[in-house]
């Protein structure tokens, strides 16, 4: 898996027990994966189809900065599903992981489209 952003967590993105607001994180995934699955895809018009089970391993604090560890899982005509781990940066500890995050390419409509993705190109 590679690592390929980072963010610093500021106040602002805390719950009331002063850790990562979980809502913060999750909205960063959908972003980070769906940057990530629109360069794969060669795709610029594409929706988030499905998230699976979400799993919180451990939290994250004012200050620290995470990292979003992104991969290609599956691949469909119209889909490309994406593994996410975010960890903190400087310890290496995983924050969380969720297996399958499924995007569609779409067109102007919004009717599922053949993507540009290539399991060759990308190897």
């Amino acid at each position: 898996m590679k690592y390929y952003s980072r963010r610093v967590i500021k106040p602002g993105d805390l719950n009331p027990a002063h850790r990562l607001f979980g809502g913060t994180l999750l909205a960063w995934i959908d972003e980070e994966a769906a940057i990530f699955a629109a360069c794969q895809m060669k795709s610029p018009r594409l929706v988030t189809k499905y998230i699976s089970e979400i799993n919180f391993v451990s939290s994250a604090e004012n200050g620290e900065v995470v990292e979003f560890g992104l991969e290609v899982a599956d691949v469909g005509t119209t889909s490309l599903t994406v593994k996410c781990v975010v960890r903190n940066k400087a310890s290496q500890t995983e924050i969380i992981q969720v297996d399958r995050i499924v995007f569609v390419s779409i067109d102007e409509s919004g009717r599922p489209t053949p993507h540009g993705y290539s399991e060759a190109e990308a190897a």
